[in-house]
């Protein structure tokens, strides 16, 4: 909500307070200590945007659903700057 609220969006924007959904899907990992410091030292206050202090984030994962909600190609991948490449996606759409 804050989000949407600081910059004035008109769209809804999805929560998933304390990662339940992202974990239900597999998609949470743990920050090992060093990271933890590091996000500290660069004032990132995790439990304060989680909500909890778990000191986890959610994998970005892109889904791709047929009709009938059958998942037909999946990338998940904690290192967020590794994404599947345009041309997959496309090949998968057109089936």
């Amino acid at each position: 909500m804050e989000a949407a609220n600081t910059h004035h969006l008109t769209m809804s924007v999805l929560s998933d307070a304390g990662n339940t959904m992202a974990s239900r899907f597999g998609l949470v990992f743990r920050l090992p200590e060093d990271l933890r410091v590091i996000y500290k030292n660069f004032g990132i206050d995790l439990e304060k945007y989680n909500g909890d202090d778990t000191w986890t984030l959610p994998m970005p994962g892109r889904f791709i659903l047929d009709q009938q909600g059958i998942i037909l190609r999946k990338n998940v991948n904690p290192d967020y700057t590794i994404r599947p490449e345009p041309e997959d996606i496309i090949n998968t759409l057109k089936g």
